[in-house]
């Protein structure tokens, strides 16, 4: 028997000037969890962590949270707090100040607020800054200190509406290893909206990805990665070739031809699907090694691997992943692994259909 989530989001609906957001969206979230919604600008991610926040109000459905139903509670009423991108930090106090913000308005004693103040920058790695200046503090410090703010009044959940999105590369890598271990030292759990796909598979426990405000697949990182269950989820996380196939039996797919053993089964005989193979799972051998053969038309450096392209005659470019070289021009065999293969139903919906994403 399943344990009664912290957060039940129930049939919620929500339009903006007559365009639906949400559509009848359903997600329930387990206490103590790092869950993530992912997925394209315009998806309604933003708008799902708002409504469980109490900024935005739902037209239809119920936000039951450890049981009772608070979709009528004010913000401030919730036993949650909400870190947005743009930190919202007061310019005109300093550190503690900003900190103890929340507490003074709860009436907490002097002392309660100065114990909380040094806890909460102890854990942010922010020793001694009670006196500093917001405007003294870099991007990634600032961040810090929201995060502080919010911590410190002891929510059981914690929002995080793209916290990062501001900062640099190398520093957005340090803070998700700082929320990581946060969000396992303080034992509360956290929703955290990104179109990030790199970001929410290091974090996450669970990952909700969404688009069009529809829940496409939820599930962990690795099960989001290896086993997307549409082409949208496919060409969304990570890069995929996702190709047209014939399911000619159980375990057996063709494409372009040529005939490919994999594991799934049950998609009937002599089925339209598509398949997705993720190119770090394509191996190129010898042309007469190859389940298919085609030319290396394409070739980038990317440090961890080269990037290659392989067109066959059908005229399909292959993305290929690989730590060996494939010069430009080279006849090369394409062999996958059985288990790399992964077969998925045609698009029911467009909402399903692999998409560009440029973000």
């Amino acid at each position: 028997m399943m344990a009664q989530p912290l957060i039940d989001l129930r049939n919620i609906t929500k339009s903006f000037d007559g365009t639906v957001v949400l559509d009848d969206l359903n997600l329930a979230v387990a206490e103590n969890t790092f869950v993530t919604l992912l997925g394209p600008s315009g998806c309604g991610k933003t708008t799902t962590l708002r409504i469980i926040g109490g900024f935005e109000t739902a037209d239809k459905g119920q936000i039951i949270f450890d049981g009772e139903d608070i979709s009528k509670l004010p913000p401030n009423k919730r036993q949650l707090n909400t870190v947005f991108q743009k930190y919202a930090l007061f310019t005109h106090m300093n550190i503690a100040e900003n900190i103890a913000f929340g507490l003074k308005i709860k009436g907490k004693s002097r002392a309660y607020i100065q114990d909380k103040i040094r806890y909460a920058l102890k854990l942010v790695n922010l020793d001694g800054y009670e006196n500093r200046s917001v405007s003294s503090l870099s991007g990634g410090q600032q961040q810090r200190i929201a995060i502080a703010r919010a911590i410190v009044n002891e929510p059981r959940v914690l929002l995080l509406d793209e916290p990062l999105g501001a900062l640099d590369l190398k520093l957005r890598q340090d803070m998700q290893y700082e929320l990581i271990r946060l969000k396992n030292e303080l034992g509360i759990t956290f929703i955290y909206v990104t179109h990030d796909q790199e970001e929410a598979l290091t974090m996450s426990d669970t990952i909700v990805v969404m688009n069009q405000g529809y829940i496409q697949q939820m599930g962990t990182p690795e099960q989001i990665y290896n086993e997307p269950e549409n082409a949208f989820v496919a060409d969304f996380i990570g890069e995929s070739n996702i190709v047209p196939g014939i399911m000619i039996r159980d375990e057996l797919v063709e494409i372009f031809g040529a005939r490919f053993a994999c594991v799934d089964k049950g998609f009937g005989t002599n089925q339209p699907v598509d398949v997705v193979i993720r190119p770090e799972d394509i191996d190129l051998v010898e042309p007469e090694r190859g389940t298919l053969q085609g030319v290396c038309t394409h070739l980038i450096f990317k440090g961890v691997h080269y990037e290659m392209e392989v067109t066959t005659p059908d005229g399909f470019e292959w993305l290929v992943h690989s730590t060996d070289l494939c010069p430009v021009g080279r006849q090369v065999g394409i062999h996958v692994d059985p288990f790399d293969i992964q077969i998925m139903n045609k698009p029911a919906s467009e909402d399903e259909e692999a998409v560009g994403v440029n973000e």
